[in-house]
């Protein structure tokens, strides 16, 4: 099998298990750092980037390499190819090792490591997990949605479309305000706002902690790709509908709505 032809690891049991340990190593990377004082760097695009970001992208990248040397891997923190390089892969790796540096600054554990294996433009393989939290989220294309804190069991999580004109508990930013997202959650009846760094937010949607999680404004794919995964599997006999799309040609995405109402999904 060539690079340009990559098969990929099976969509199976085994497989997250294998993702569960990278995304522990990384974690146990960069809670080495977390209680240290590490200034972060600027980036070109004047995000932050830490120490504890590069060891967890070295250690993640190298991990997935081993097990799967044929299916290229784009990291954050890696150099990011081309969309002309990438346009026709038909699988690959789409990593963040540390999102969420804003909350690790801040130390209040609400950052992640994201791995998501794409296949065409959808994810069908993705691990969050929050090391600060020793909290985790599983899931697999077909596999279902899975949550692990600490040293507890494997569980299913599941969720379900909020029934129509029910009061709603919408998952947002900690740290991305937005008088969009203010306009939009005036158009509708709302429970109860809850805040979280990094893709918890997606996680949160998943287990049924929220509803609906809008986002407005840029994002990366490697952002959301893994969380993405947990909220599509999450579905009771069927995935969850998602307005995202991978592998475009700016790795970018301008908003979405994760959940909400039933007929919003439909």
């Amino acid at each position: 099998m060539t690079p340009d032809h990559p098969a990929g690891p099976e969509l199976s049991s085994p497989s997250l298990a294998i993702l569960e340990a990278i995304a522990r190593q990384a974690g146990a990377a960069i809670l080495s750092y977390y209680d240290a004082d590490h200034p972060p760097e600027l980036k070109v695009d004047q995000s932050p980037i830490t120490a504890a970001g590069r060891a967890a992208h070295v250690v993640t990248t190298d991990a997935l390499r081993a097990w799967t040397p044929d299916v290229p891997v784009i990291s954050e923190e890696g150099v990011l190819p081309a969309w002309e390089v990438r346009r026709d892969w038909p699988r690959f790796w789409l990593v963040d090792p540390l999102d969420g540096t804003k909350e690790f600054l801040q130390r209040n554990g609400e950052f992640t490591v994201n791995i998501a294996l794409i296949n065409g433009t959808e994810p069908v393989l993705g691990v969050v997990y929050a090391p600060a939290l020793d909290l985790l989220y599983l899931a697999g294309q077909g596999l279902g949605s899975w949550r692990r804190e600490r040293a507890g069991p494997l569980e299913r999580i599941r969720s379900h479309p909020a029934p129509p004109g029910a009061p709603l508990v919408v998952a947002e930013s900690r740290s991305h305000p937005s008088a969009d997202l203010e306009r939009y959650l005036a158009t509708m009846p709302v429970k109860r706002r809850v805040q979280a760094g990094s893709s918890l937010k997606f996680c949160w949607v998943a287990e049924g902690k929220a509803d609906i999680y809008p986002r407005f404004g840029r994002t990366m794919e490697w952002d959301v790709a893994a969380g993405d995964c947990v909220f599509r599997e999450s579905g009771d006999g069927c995935p969850r509908s998602s307005p995202l799309h991978y592998n475009t040609p700016g790795l970018d995405n301008a908003g979405f709505i994760i959940g909400g109402p039933l007929v919003q999904e439909m």
